[in-house]
């Protein structure tokens, strides 16, 4: 009697754990890449054990892998920080950024890593950039194609890789993410070292547009919002042996046939081009925001694209990326932001993550004067520093990139709500607020007529710009 109670509390015991194990499966640690946890179509382990959810805990929590400034369903100026923000993470830095540069050896070996651009290590990286995305709480990624899938040996071989890659990216995101967009590498293959659209060869031209037909249907497939074109080698070395003219004229119809090629296969997301004054380079022909609008303009595209703007390209050229923001805005073209910042003493593209208060704060200054970004929204084009080599400086690095720009939205809406720096600026033109100020904006005011007005006004009495003022309002809200 007493032997079949212990066989029936055994056999119970065993169904018990059958199910415990069913509901709550074995999961594989990262970095393991045995033969049952390595096949990269099957394996669901945890690419960041030990890391939860990233969540908001104020400005008075000392936990690194917590938010403190951004709250993604707070509601400021009328929007939610998330919408404001629409934080998306960049596939080539997070995951294929290794801490290599042209003076030494890569640093970065990420646990799940195998030291392969197999479709199976691409297939296990883009696990690894879901669940990234899912604890760290955002809705967008964006990527190019070589990054998430290997090259091929042809063409077709290069589609077929992506189309596999891209097919599991499509299950993994679900139906709440999706790309902020997505674009074709025309840069790293030797087959582009004269550029791809500028190329002077023509089945080098032919086959950048094959990519990017390409990349445009995944992009389309994956529900992304924009498409990006970066012309890193669009530019030339030396006149002396460059059509500048002719190479412009290609690239114009080059974009003139994507926004053909979208419009056919019924892409909605907008069309981008990031400005980027060299490097590789030694000019590349969208060097800033007003020399992209200049070409929009002159090749009839002005409707069809806007600018991709990111910070350190626009120090690279000589501005603040507050002036290029504000220079994409009033011209009608700002469409997306690449959150980064670079190193005043590097005179490099160096791609760090913005981490400065009142650089922040200019940027958001544009963003809500713009209405936001969508659809478009900012991307961290950031890389860790090559020193950084802990997989928990991945969430490290973007926490504190989403708390600065957040904390740049507080501190607008701080100004917003004080109104001196607004009215400093209204009261140094309140000259033009008056009639010969109303027909100067109306066209109406010749050189006649202004003549008067001088002969009349006599010697003009210029007041202070008050700039320091101005400095001292801005930083009061920091």
């Amino acid at each position: 009697m007493m032997a079949g109670k212990v066989f029936l509390f055994l056999l119970c015991l065993n169904v018990v754990s059958f199910a415990v194990i069913a509901s709550n499966p074995l999961t594989c640690p990262a970095d393991d890449i045995s033969s049952k946890c390595g096949d990269s179509d099957e394996w669901q382990g945890e690419f960041f054990p030990g890391i939860t959810k990233i969540k908001y805990e104020g400005p008075l929590s000392k936990n690194p892998l917590s938010f403190k400034w951004y709250n993604a369903d707070e509601e400021i100026l009328g929007k939610k920080m998330k919408d404001w923000m629409r934080f998306s993470v960049a596939f080539w830095h997070t995951f294929r950024g290794t801490g290599g540069d042209p003076f030494g050896a890569p640093t970065k070996f990420w646990p799940w890593e195998d030291g392969t651009n197999s479709l199976a290590m691409a297939k296990r990286r883009m696990r690894a950039n879901f669940e990234f995305i899912d604890k760290l709480g955002v809705e967008f990624w964006c990527f190019h194609d070589r990054d998430i899938a290997p090259d091929g040996k042809t063409l077709e071989e290069a589609n077929a890789n992506l189309d596999e890659v891209v097919a599991l990216a499509k299950e993994l995101q679900g139906k709440k993410i999706h790309p902020l967009w997505g674009t074709a590498q025309l840069f790293h293959h030797p087959r582009y070292m004269h550029g791809g659209a500028t190329s002077s060869e023509v089945s080098v031209y032919a086959y950048a547009a094959a990519q990017v037909k390409k990349a445009m249907e995944v992009t389309h497939y994956l529900g992304g919002e924009n498409y990006v074109f970066w012309g890193g080698r669009e530019g030339y070395q030396t006149l002396l042996n460059t059509d500048m003219g002719r190479e412009l004229d290609h690239m114009a119809r080059f974009l003139e046939a994507a926004v053909a090629y979208k419009k056919k296969i019924g892409f909605n997301g907008t069309l981008l081009i990031e400005p980027k004054p060299q490097e590789p380079t030694k000019h590349q022909y969208d060097w800033d925001a007003a020399t992209t609008a200049n070409f929009l303009r002159k090749y009839d595209l002005i409707g069809e694209y806007k600018l991709n703007i990111e910070c350190n390209h626009a120090t690279l050229s000589g501005h603040s990326c507050h002036h290029e923001l504000e220079t994409a805005r009033l011209n009608g073209l700002l469409g997306n932001i690449d959150a980064n910042t670079g190193d005043p003493q590097i005179g490099w593209d160096t791609d760090q993550f913005l981490t400065d208060i009142a650089e922040a704060t200019m940027v958001m200054l544009s963003v809500v004067r713009n209405g936001g970004l969508a659809p478009g929204g900012f991307n961290f084009d950031a890389k860790l520093r090559r020193e950084s080599t802990d997989v928990e400086d991945l969430f490290i690095s973007h926490i504190s990139g989403m708390d600065t720009l957040a904390r740049g939205l507080r501190n607008v809406a701080k100004l917003i709500e004080d109104g001196s720096l607004e009215n400093l600026v209204r009261k140094r033109y309140q000259s033009f607020d008056t009639e010969i100020g109303a027909q100067i904006k109306a066209g109406k005011a010749d050189f006649e007529m202004l003549e008067k007005k001088a002969m009349e006004w006599g010697e003009p009495k210029v007041p202070s710009a008050k700039q320091e003022l101005a400095e001292m309002i801005f930083q009061s809200a920091l």
